[in-house]
């Protein structure tokens, strides 16, 4: 039996997702700020301190988006979805919990070698693992539910382009709420933390008013998308799927370099505005509005992520152009602009991939559940753990930085991963007559 064609579970579903995307740049757009406010005496291991935000809250992916697809199977897709708001609830207190640490008590830290590291910052991570945890959750849901519904009119590429190009609205939202609204337009080097405690309440309040309309709205779940009590024990690993076993591959070093690139462009940016040679936007190297500081670091962000709503928005009108097509392309110029960005130091080619990223995850996604059937939802959770890679590059990168004494050169990790992703496109997403379901 399909799947009804109703549209408001699938605009419900999409809009939880949104709240995700926005959620998760405003984590990674905190690294920077936080880099000042909490790490300003960590010595010589500053990148790579900051850049743990990041990876804890992919860490949440890697141990917890089991926990998801087993929720999903237990107690379906409405329940499942409402914990993962929970779980944000949580890691918004604990962020709430950090910058109060951090104010009334700064000098309570652990200090080893030459490094300062205050006990806020432990629990401001501690919150981003949480957090980690809920999108993680969130997405188990999210993935087979938007790939599954039959919504008249759409494929499952398309409806996950318009799914995920809604979340890039909270993405490329994010940077500007964290410099407007956070930080009320302060510089960077002005920042202060208590400046985070009305938005992190307010927030919190928002994120408990969704749950209470997602409690009282339908979200009615998909029939052979997921185990139940009565299902037929699955008669072989999910793993025994090439296809998806490998996509399961491309997918981490997928996101390593999409988070890669978006948590850690705003760091690089501040390393050339130190060494004499600001990035600058049309001859402007300050974006001054109405005394506010919007800082062109949150500008590179926006961009970047804008790039990924563009991209989106354009790739669920390609419905005639398969998933391994589009992943060949994009991924072939990505390559190509990480590639000049190093060679030529300019941080805007950087930015421009984001465009290229936009669709990458759809098709990876779509090329790897293909044909799974009733192994979709538990694949979908060993899917999603596969995010973990977000964490896995993004503090490779914090590390290499600080050993290279720079960030130009630690671009090769993206490139990498970009030939990666190329591989798959090429050969393995291709089926075997093993894969077949009758």
């Amino acid at each position: 039996m399909k799947a009804q064609r109703n549209i408001w579970p699938y605009a419900i579903v999409t809009f939880i997702y949104f709240i995700v995307g926005f959620l998760t740049t405003v984590n990674e757009q905190l690294q920077a700020p936080l880099k000042v406010t909490f790490l300003s005496e960590a010595g010589n291991y500053k990148n790579t301190l900051t850049t743990s935000i990041s990876f804890f809250f992919f860490l949440g992916y890697l141990i917890n988006s089991t926990l998801g697809s087993r929720w999903v199977n237990r107690v379906g897709y409405k329940t499942t979805i409402i914990r993962g708001l929970l779980f944000i609830i949580s890691g918004l207190a604990m962020y709430l919990l950090s910058t109060w640490i951090g104010h009334n008590y700064s000098d309570n830290a652990i200090r080893f070698s030459d490094v300062v590291l205050p006990y806020g910052f432990i629990v401001f991570v501690t919150g981003s693992f949480l957090m980690g945890t809920s999108a993680a959750v969130i997405q188990v849901v999210v993935n087979p539910y938007v790939a599954s519904y039959d919504l008249k009119g759409t494929n499952d590429v398309q409806r996950l382009n318009i799914t995920t190009g809604i979340n890039s609205i909270g993405t490329t939202s994010a940077p500007f709420f964290v410099t407007l609204v956070m930080f009320s337009g302060t510089s960077i080097e002005n920042i202060q933390l208590q400046q985070l405690l009305n938005p992190i309440t307010a927030l919190m309040l928002c994120i408990l008013i969704v749950i209470i309309f997602t409690i009282k709205l339908p979200i009615p779940d998909i029939a052979n998308t997921r185990l139940t009590t009565d299902s037929v024990k699955l008669p072989r690993s999910v793993w025994s799927f090439r296809h998806f076993a490998l996509g399961v591959v491309a997918i981490f070093f997928y996101v390593g370099t999409e988070v890669a690139i978006g948590a850690n462009l705003n760091l690089y940016a501040f390393e050339l505005m130190e060494s004499g040679n600001p990035v600058s936007f049309f001859g402007k190297t300050e974006l001054i509005i109405a005394g506010k500081d919007l800082g062109i670091h949150a500008l590179l962000s926006t961009l970047y992520w804008g790039g990924f709503l563009v991209g989106r928005i354009a790739s669920s009108l390609l419905k005639d152009v398969s998933a391994r097509s589009q992943l060949i392309v994009t991924t072939t110029l990505a390559a190509s602009f990480v590639l000049i960005a190093m060679i030529s130091d300019n941080i805007w080619f950087l930015v421009a991939i984001g465009l290229l990223h936009s669709s990458m995850w759809s098709c990876i996604y779509s090329l790897s559940i293909k044909g799974l059937k009733q192994y979709t939802s538990k694949a979908s959770g060993v899917f999603v753990s596969a995010v973990f890679g977000g964490a896995v590059f993004t503090l490779l990168q914090g590390a290499l930085a600080d050993s290279l004494g720079g960030w130009r050169w630690t671009w090769i990790i993206s490139l990498m991963c970009e030939l990666v992703i190329l591989g798959y496109a090429f050969a393995g997403s291709k089926r075997r007559g093993t894969d077949i379901i009758g």
